[in-house]
């Protein structure tokens, strides 16, 4: 009598409940369920010998029960659990319930508790052995952007930001990915033709030619504005972030960068500034009488490579009443150009 040949999907189910037969795989597979484990860290946690662990990982990859990678001359593997199929998966929470109660496995979380504890203390040794170079090293291996891009991630997706005194549009770049709209204005045609070139046309960037204190931006169009080191090119800053606080919504924030106050002449002159900078106070109360609260102020560490004076942050909000600033004219809606 012909028996018929077996499919290759009653095969696979043979085999793969034979590979569950062994419980030292059935271990293993408890291990790395939830984490990557490598070949070395297995056989400390199981008390086998290696080859006898990638042994039984060979048979387990061969079924797809587990992926696996190599970092330098290691071998790390995981339960592939998201690729398997649904037959394969419902027999993993089958063996699941009946491993519950095994000593062995209790044996193995208390050895993987231990491998773990001597990963963090390799990471931490790690840390102690580079922190002085970490700064150098990081920025060598990764680049500086992604800081920036991580804090931009921070607005909320739909927010709409003025980039005011834009410039060449560096930061109007950096926030236009990460926000839903960005109002970059500049008096300059020269640094606007080089934010639209920097730019490339994105969508949601609306460059606009217009001067600080008479902003081309409605009021409380905005969720927050940008006022980077162009305080000291004005001859009222007073006016100019009274403007600032009429373009910002209730609640909006405002962000101020410039120089902290300094007595190098030569270097106001060259730069074309109109001031030598501000005192942290004197900022502060600038963002107050412009009419903004929860107004903070401090000076920031210059930079290793920085060659000029060291700068202010200083941060305000719009309350989110609708009371007219001293010195605003928010009554008076401006159309956008």
């Amino acid at each position: 009598m012909n028996y018929p040949t077996p499919t290759p999907a009653a095969t696979t189910l043979v085999d793969r409940l034979a590979s569950l037969a062994e419980p030292a795989r059935l271990r293993l597979l408890a291990l790395v369920e939830r984490r990557e484990l490598s070949v070395s860290e297995l056989s400390e946690i199981l008390q086998l010998p290696q080859s006898t662990v990638s042994r039984h990982l060979k048979v387990l990859a061969d079924l797809g029960w587990v992926a696996a990678r190599s970092e330098r001359t290691a071998n790390f593997y995981r339960m592939a659990d998201g690729d398997l199929p649904s037959g394969a998966v419902a027999l993993w929470r089958l063996a699941q319930a009946e491993l519950d109660g095994w000593s062995e496995l209790r044996q193995d979380q208390l050895r993987l508790e231990r491998v773990l504890a001597a990963r963090r203390t390799d990471a931490r040794a790690f840390f102690a052995g580079v922190a002085s170079e970490w700064d150098r090293l990081r920025t060598e291996l990764y680049g500086e952007r992604f800081t920036a891009e991580a804090i931009a991630a921070l607005l909320p997706e739909n927010a709409v930001v003025a980039d005011l005194a834009c410039g060449s549009g560096a930061v109007t770049a950096l926030l236009a990915p990460a926000v839903g709209r960005v109002l970059a204005v500049d008096s300059s045609p020269e640094m606007l033709r080089a934010a639209r070139a920097r730019t490339g046309g994105a969508p949601n960037v609306e460059l606009r030619a217009g001067d600080l204190t008479d902003l081309p931006i409605a009021t409380g169009g905005c969720d927050a504005a940008l006022l980077l080191l162009a305080l000291t090119h004005v001859a009222d800053p007073p006016r100019v972030l009274a403007e600032v606080a009429r373009i910002l919504a209730p609640g909006g924030r405002a962000v101020v960068v410039d120089l902290l106050r300094h007595d190098r002449d030569a270097f106001r002159r060259q730069m074309g500034q109109l001031g030598n900078g501000f005192e942290p106070a004197e900022l502060a109360a600038l963002l107050e009488g412009a009419g903004l609260g929860a107004v903070r102020c401090r000076p920031l560490p210059p930079e290793p490579k920085a060659k000029g004076p060291a700068l202010l942050l200083a941060t305000g909000a719009r309350e989110r009443s609708t009371r007219t600033a001293p010195g605003s004219r928010r009554s008076r809606e401006r159309k956008t150009r």
